[in-house]
């Protein structure tokens, strides 16, 4: 049954959007209702992203918050996007980039489990190196690449947060990222100090894979994202969802069996990473041959 409401991220993702800009308008869910002339639960239920969502009724609490026209533009194209089964969110297509859907369930998560292959995953970038990452961007002007790296840095303070707790956050990331000079030599040393002050951190585990264990499924998989979802006041937690990007999208899969099929993946990680004492001894002595390369 719950099969046919079709793709849970799409709806959370507008949920969240929707509520955030009737408590900016300082409406409330019964004002809501009246002025729409429907149901305090129906507004309600497309706040906490339970069912698929008409784009008129989007467009008319847009109207009633006073959302811009990009951005009334954007939900009503989420709407759409509500009765799809699997969800693929392609870049530049009716959602803007600068509404970062990934952003929103990140810091919605209880649990962030993350495997990186090439790059340091963007919680745990410096500016110098997310700088870099950006800069090799052609098509990305200065400003919207300030923008960008302003955006991956507001996402960190998640990790220092009190309330609600920090996600737990456990990485495990490919020796190969950490070898990958981005920007110069110093730019990356300043990156790896930055892994083992983040990493001393009590929520925060970042674990290496070494090359030296040859193939394995990660090399497969590529980079990935679990995210796992506190119970907060629901009766059934939101289901788990599992996060790839590509160059020109992001796939969001949340299906039990999608995220089992990870599980596996993780566990196989898990196994041949390096733990975290010898992880930290790797990055320092990788620390070391950059500073002398």
């Amino acid at each position: 049954m719950a099969d046919d409401m079709g793709s849970t991220v799409p709806r959370r993702q507008l949920g969240r959007a929707l509520r955030d800009l009737r408590t900016e308008a300082g409406a409330t869910l019964d004002a809501v209702a009246e002025a729409l002339e429907c149901s305090r639960q129906k507004v309600w239920r497309i706040e906490s992203g339970l069912g698929s969502v008409r784009g008129v009724d989007v467009r008319a609490m847009c109207e009633l918050y006073g959302a811009t026209g990009e951005l009334t533009r954007a939900l009503t194209s989420l709407a759409g996007e509500t009765k799809a089964k699997g969800w693929w969110h392609a870049y530049g297509d009716a959602v803007p980039e600068w509404f970062e859907l990934y952003v929103g369930l990140e810091s919605a998560a209880s649990r962030i489990r993350r495997y990186d292959e090439s790059l340091i995953p963007g919680l745990l970038q410096t500016r110098g190196y997310a700088l870099a990452v950006y800069q090799h961007r052609s098509e990305v002007d200065d400003d919207e690449r300030e923008r960008l790296v302003q955006v991956r840095l507001q996402r960190q303070s998640l990790l220092a947060r009190r309330l609600p707790a920090a996600p737990k956050l456990d990485v495990v990331i490919s020796e190969g990222a950490l070898l990958r000079i981005v920007g110069d030599r110093s730019t990356m040393a300043e990156q790896l100090h930055h892994l083992l002050q983040v990493g001393a951190r009590e929520s925060v585990t970042i674990r290496v894979l070494p090359l030296a264990v040859g193939l394995h499924r990660g090399v497969e998989a590529g980079t990935f994202v679990m995210l796992e979802f506190p119970l907060g006041n629901r009766a059934t937690p939101e289901p788990p969802i599992i996060y790839s990007e590509s160059w020109t999208g992001a796939l969001y899969l949340d299906r039990p069996e999608e995220f089992a099929a990870y599980e596996t993946v993780w566990a196989s990680l898990d196994q041949l990473a390096l733990d975290e004492g010898q992880s930290r001894h790797l990055i320092n002595k990788i620390i070391g041959e950059v500073h002398h390369g």
